[in-house]
C-alpha cells in the first residue's frame, strides 16, 4: 500500500469486488462471492488467496450436511486497507 492509501493489491477488479462485498458483512460464503463475481471456483480461490496472503482476509471452513463450505471475512487490517483505498480513489476522482 502506498502512503496515500492506494493499494494495488486491492485495486485489481476481482479483489476490489471481493473487498466491496466483505465491507458490508461480517463474513460471506465462497458460493455467494463466486455467484456475485460470476467467476469459477479456481479464479475466486486465487483472488481470495492473494488477499489472505496479504493479511486482509481470513478464510474459515466448516462441514455442513457432508459438504465443506468456505467463508471469507475481512481482518482488521483488511478493513482498514480497503477503507484507505476507497478514500484514495475518492481523492483521485475528486
Amino acid at each position: 500500500m502506498s502512503s496515500d492509501g492506494f493499494d494495488p493489491l486491492i485495486h485489481a477488479p476481482h479483489r476490489l469486488q471481493i473487498c466491496a462485498i466483505l465491507d458490508t458483512v461480517d463474513k460471506t460464503e465462497f458460493a455467494l462471492l463466486r455467484e456475485r463475481l460470476d467467476v469459477s471456483e479456481s479464479v475466486l480461490s486465487k483472488q481470495v488467496k492473494a488477499l489472505e496472503d496479504a493479511g486482509y482476509v481470513k478464510v474459515t471452513k466448516a462441514t455442513r450436511a457432508g459438504r465443506v463450505r468456505s467463508w471469507a471475512a475481512f481482518t482488521k487490517a483488511g478493513r482498514a486497507a480497503y477503507g484507505g483505498h476507497v478514500e484514495a480513489l475518492r481523492a483521485i476522482v475528486g
